[in-house]
């Protein structure tokens, strides 16, 4: 049986990867950086997964773990910039040293999870580094195909639970972030799985860049709204003016070590983050909605001293 292996194989949409593969029977092996904080967190318990530790930033790293490897997923990506890695180190630089791995070990079929809105000519470095990265991809000898998908939502994202952690520190008043111009198109985790799963073998998807969202076009408030309502949260909401929000952040990056929002993810609501050609129900017959009803099986209400050590890089 060929092996699939799938980079960033613990991360948020990494583990649901390797998860639908290993019950789907196919033989995976996962990449991480750290096998030890992968069997504390526990993500891949119980699965019939080959772990193995590599990291992308480290070319020398990876050949081990693409030995006999027919197809790679790529999910690796940092949102937030903390410990010394980059956009540019990890996004791009990273692609770069898998794609050129997997080349030399004779892969045949690469997906690479990309971004909506990614493009190398941008001046926000998040979007810059996506959109090096999928270029060094495309300009591969591999059967490629990338997905640029909005915000993904599910379980331990790093989207919604951000609006979720914020709210025991805001017990009367809720910002509101962005205006009607910041809009949102969010996608279910599982529809990003499937799409990209439904994707490998599909011959006609080679070649390809697909922009994925979900139902529904979301301004930031609404998405605020709905979080709150999913865990039951009541709050004056108060539109918060984008030079004081700069302010704020900047003195999240300064005070804490691992900050919910940086300046750097604030520039991208300038950034329009809904598709221009929504490929989902190619690969998807009916996607989720983003909605309290939808988010509230998983959402919980955080607490603030437990939240406030994550923020602090404690845990």
């Amino acid at each position: 049986m060929a092996v699939i292996l799938v980079t960033g194989g613990s991360g948020y949409v990494g583990s649901h990867v390797v998860r639908r593969l290993a019950k789907g029977g196919e033989q995976v092996r996962a990449l991480v950086r750290n096998v030890r904080r992968v069997e504390r967190e526990g993500r891949l318990e119980g699965l019939p997964v080959e772990i193995v530790a590599g990291d992308v930033t480290v070319p020398d790293s990876l050949p081990p773990a693409l030995d006999g490897v027919e197809s790679v997923i790529h999910t690796v990506a940092i949102a937030i910039e903390k410990g010394g890695r980059t956009y540019e180190q990890v996004n791009y630089q990273g692609t770069v040293n898998v794609v050129d791995a997997a080349q030399a070990a004779g892969v045949r079929r690469f997906i690479n999870l990309s971004q909506l809105g990614a493009d190398s000519s941008l001046p926000y470095r998040f979007l810059a580094s996506k959109g090096r990265a999928q270029e060094h991809v495309a300009g591969s000898s591999m059967e490629w195909t990338a997905f640029r998908p909005s915000v993904i939502w599910g379980p331990e994202d790093e989207f919604a639970n951000t609006f979720a952690k914020l709210i025991p520190f805001s017990p009367i008043i809720y910002p509101i972030v962005g205006d009607e111009t910041s809009r949102f198109q969010p996608i279910w985790v599982e529809d990003a799985v499937t799409s990209m799963l439904n994707s490998l073998s599909d011959l006609a998807t080679r070649g390809r860049e697909y922009e994925l969202g979900g139902p529904e076009i979301l301004t930031l408030e609404e998405i605020e709204r709905r979080t709150l309502a999913a865990v039951g949260a009541s709050r004056v909401m108060v539109r918060i003016p984008m030079p004081l929000l700069r302010v704020i952040v900047a003195l999240m990056e300064v005070l804490l070590p691992a900050p919910p929002v940086t300046r750097s993810l604030l520039e991208l609501l300038a950034v329009s983050n809904v598709t221009q050609d929504n490929a989902l129900t190619q690969f998807v017959a009916k996607p989720r909605r983003f909605t309290p009803e939808n988010t509230a099986n998983y959402m919980v209400q955080f607490r603030a001293r437990s939240t406030l050590a994550q923020f602090l890089g404690r845990s």
